[in-house]
């Protein structure tokens, strides 16, 4: 009898993320991992199995761009090869930006698409290269099931309070609130917290998302009631190149005094800004880390620094806190950010386990630690399918 099968697809600025899974029941497991890397520039493909075993490996070497179409066709001839005895369902899709409109996932029509391209200039870096691959499927395989998945969603839960600026009730109806972002991370990690720590889970937890792009959320009994990024992704914790927190002082003195237009502030505050901006090295924490350049300290300690603030923040909406969670790529790999955000929240009741850290955990505090501290890696691509599966028709 032939297996259903579930595709994934993240598709970024200069990549295409895929997976493959196999639905036995409830159940979905991992068949097939693989990723177009700089499509624009030297695209390369690598594909792997679960265990981490390489499938294939690809690289283009003419003059031709290869663009996001040529990407896609390629990865899904590879995946078409792949199936091998499983029925393709569906695809599932990681899309930045849902909206007042879109809290769960939803199947994509062309209507639907039109409604998630309104929200492109919420999510300039992600949303028009999320949208991509849908648009290209609906043209190309219109009889294949499509599900977006939203960052968003996951923190439509919180109170209306936490979504809240300052301004004019109007704007806030119109949809100028505070939204949160990296929310299937956020809750692939609030699935698996239960199995490791069911105290923590029932109660406060603060989970971290540190890669390129990094945030923080509050949960209550696994459910959001803050985050640090607000109406756009550009928000909150210092990034790779994105800037975080800004006084929007800072933006009307760029336009006044600098004459910045709007397009060049965009591109300070989204690709210049950040852990680049602040080192004039790099974007990247290992490099940083590695460099005995002043200003690459200094990039670190601000980031370290605004993870301590907003850490504050975050337990005083929870009145107390139970759990810390890091993930994300600088969140699972590095021990020495995990060991200094651990000892700035000492008086939060975290006591770090020095060999656990290092080890990457998971429990990386000790028995006795009032508050735990775990590392969870999280698995965005798992939640999309999971999400795909259970809005795709029953059949």
């Amino acid at each position: 009898m032939m297996m259903d099968a579930i595709a994934v697809l993240n598709a970024g600025s200069s990549s295409i993320k895929a997976s493959l899974f196999a639905q036995t029941g409830d159940a979905l497991a991992l068949t097939v991992r693989g990723q177009v890397e700089a499509i624009h520039t030297a695209p390369r493909f690598i594909a792997k199995n679960a265990a981490g075993e390489t499938l294939s490996t690809h690289a283009w070497n003419d003059a031709t761009p290869l663009g996001h179409a040529g990407a896609l066709d390629y990865i899904l001839t590879f995946l078409h090869d792949r199936l091998d005895g499983l029925h393709l369902r569906g695809i599932g899709h990681r899309v930045v930006h849902g909206g007042l409109a879109y809290s769960r996932p939803v199947r994509v029509d062309a209507q639907v698409l039109s409604d998630l391209e309104q929200f492109i200039p919420l999510a300039p870096l992600h949303q028009p290269h999320n949208l991509t691959p849908i648009r290209l499927m609906l043209e190309r395989r219109p009889d294949l099931l499509q599900v977006a998945c939203f960052d968003t969603a996951f923190h439509r839960a919180q109170p209306e309070v936490a979504q809240m600026f300052a301004l004019p009730k109007e704007l806030h109806d119109a949809g100028v609130r505070r939204y949160g972002f990296h929310g299937l991370s956020y809750e692939y990690n609030a699935s698996v917290l239960p199995r490791l720590d069911p105290k923590a889970a029932k109660g406060r937890s603060v989970i971290l998302h540190l890669g390129n792009g990094a945030s923080m959320c509050a949960l209550s009994e696994g459910r959001s009631v803050a985050s640090t990024m607000g109406f756009t992704a550009v928000d909150g914790l210092p990034m790779g190149t994105r800037c975080g927190n800004l006084d929007p002082g800072v933006i009307l003195y760029l336009m006044d005094q600098r004459g910045m237009d709007a397009r060049a502030i965009e591109g300070l505050i989204y690709n210049q800004s950040g852990l680049l901006g602040v080192s004039g090295i790099s974007s990247d924490m290992r490099e940083l880390l590695a460099s005995g350049e002043p200003r690459a300290g200094l990039a670190v300690d601000l980031y370290v620094y605004r993870i301590a603030r907003e850490l504050g923040s975050l337990a005083a909406a929870l009145g107390g806190l139970d759990a810390l969670v890091f993930t994300g790529g600088i969140g699972e790999n590095s021990a020495v950010i995990r060991q200094r955000i651990c000892r700035d929240a000492a008086w939060l009741g975290v006591v770090l386990d020095e060999q656990a850290n290092q080890t990457g955990g998971p429990r990386i505090s000790t028995a006795v630690s009032p508050t735990a501290a775990w590392v969870i890696p999280t698995n965005e691509e798992l939640m999309i399918a999971r999400h795909t599966l259970q809005t795709l028709p029953i059949v």
